[in-house]
């Protein structure tokens, strides 16, 4: 059992959960929760943390919600630490820890994977997206809808950023993803695959969203949460659509909007 703050173990999770920096020279990132670990595929899973809390209720002979009694079968298929509970208090970033955290190995993708993705593919490109939880919340809201992935301007948030870890609840490790550092470079290749590119704006250009089809390839472009989209970015969109609002509201939730565009095309291609 790891009993020191100093550990050197305990130093590096405490950096990896801080730093986007060595996340990505070490290729992994840490996510919290019994949900987060029973999601890992097995192969991509390279620790395990568990505090002394949890360790001994699984080891009790009590019986256990079925999630923590598929927690300690997958345990016997992986390596794993247990920390002592002020130890791991110090590790997490969560109010109400479950007591358990992986370190997963980061999935890599290329455009070309992601742009195979057959005759009705769908996706949703991002640019400058700042706050963790819009992100977390769009990957979520993309699997359900059925997105096939996710292109992003190198200036969006971590996507390992734990806070968006967690609001993405597993989804992460199901629907593709990419950072590109020349986005208009990205946006042209896929129109010239065949795929509508959708601006979401404000502008008096646009049309309202349910007004166009998205049977074919399509892909919407969601801007920063206080900026919108830059206008060299709309004005290479295949067109422009907003979201039509009651009231004095001037403007949606990045990951509200982005939600709403998903669904319509879910819901046509139903």
């Amino acid at each position: 059992m790891i009993t020191s703050l100093n550990n050197g173990k305990i130093k590096y999770i405490k950096e990896l959960m801080k730093k986007p920096a060595t996340r990505e020279k070490e290729g992994c990132f840490v996510a919290e929760g019994v949900k987060m670990f029973l999601e890992a595929p097995i192969d991509e899973i390279r620790g395990v943390f568990l505090n002394e809390h949890l360790y001994e209720r699984l080891e009790g002979r009590d019986s256990l919600p079925k999630k923590y009694d598929d927690c300690r079968k997958k345990l016997k298929e992986v390596a794993f630490e247990v920390v002592t509970d002020r130890v791991y208090e110090s590790m997490t970033g969560t109010v109400t820890p479950q007591g358990i955290m992986t370190v997963i190995g980061n999935k890599k993708y290329s455009l070309e994977q992601i742009l195979k993705s057959g005759e009705n593919s769908l996706y949703v490109i991002l640019e400058n997206l700042q706050d963790p939880g819009n992100l977390g919340t769009i990957l979520r809201t993309a699997e359900a809808a059925g997105v096939n992935g996710i292109i992003l301007s190198d200036t969006c948030v971590d996507f390992y950023n734990p806070k968006v870890i967690r609001s993405t609840m597993g989804s992460i490790f199901r629907v593709p993803f990419l950072y590109v550092k020349d986005l208009k470079a990205a946006i042209e290749k896929m129109k010239e695959s065949g795929i509508q590119v959708l601006a979401a704006t404000l502008s008096g250009k646009s049309k309202a969203y349910d007004a166009y089809e998205y049977t074919g390839p399509t892909a919407f472009l969601i801007g920063n949460e206080g900026n919108g989209l830059l206008e060299e970015t709309i004005r290479q969109a295949t067109a422009e659509v907003y979201i039509p609002m009651l009231g004095k509201v001037e403007s949606l939730n990045a990951s509200v909007a982005a939600s709403i565009l998903m669904f319509e095309a879910a819901r046509q291609r139903r």
